[in-house]
């Protein structure tokens, strides 16, 4: 349940929460990343799209966490979601604006939402969904227009190599949540 809160302080306090514990969830950070990489390789219509729907998503999603925080297990979604994006950053495909507009969507909502069922479940309020948010739309925007702004053809291969080590982030946390499931201590 969202709570008022009473204080300005705890407001300032509680939105530096959240954009601090946005920073320290790799799946989180590697997603905002990975889709920046693919939005900016795609042109500047896609970098923009990805600016405007990624935040709202995330909002959204982080509220709806705090909100109904349901217990389960996020952790494979959450990681299977960063390394498709980016596979999608290895390959280099031509990709509609649509595509990374539905990615943002879903990117935003399920990755905001885990986000928020963090923060509830450690006591945090509406405004650390506003700080994570703000961190998510920074990097977003930085990284979208950093490669936008690549014109070489050797930086394309750099976010290319970028976006496979990403892929393989990913796969060694999944390798280690199967090994410490499959271990009993």
């Amino acid at each position: 349940m969202i709570a008022p809160i009473d204080s300005p302080a705890i407001v300032i306090e509680t939105y530096l929460d959240g954009a601090t514990l946005f920073v320290t969830n790799p799946a989180h950070v590697l997603m905002v990343v990975a889709l920046g990489l693919l939005a900016g390789q795609r042109g500047p219509a896609p970098a923009r799209a990805l600016r405007a729907f990624l935040p709202i998503a995330w909002l959204c999603g982080g509220i709806l966490g705090l909100t109904w925080p349901e217990h389960g297990a996020l952790r494979v979604p959450l990681i299977l979601s960063f390394g498709l994006v980016a596979v999608l950053v290895v390959l280099d495909r031509r990709l509609e604006r649509s595509v990374v507009v539905a990615l943002s969507l879903a990117a935003g909502l399920m990755h905001g939402y885990a986000q928020g069922r963090e923060m509830e479940g450690g006591g945090l309020t509406w405004p650390a969904v506003l700080g994570a948010t703000t961190v998510v739309m920074v990097l977003a925007t930085l990284l979208s227009a950093l490669v936008l702004l690549l014109e070489r053809p050797w930086t394309r291969i750099a976010v290319r190599v970028a976006g496979s080590w990403i892929v393989a982030i990913g796969l060694l946390m999944l390798g280690w949540l199967a090994r410490g499931s499959g271990h009993q201590h």
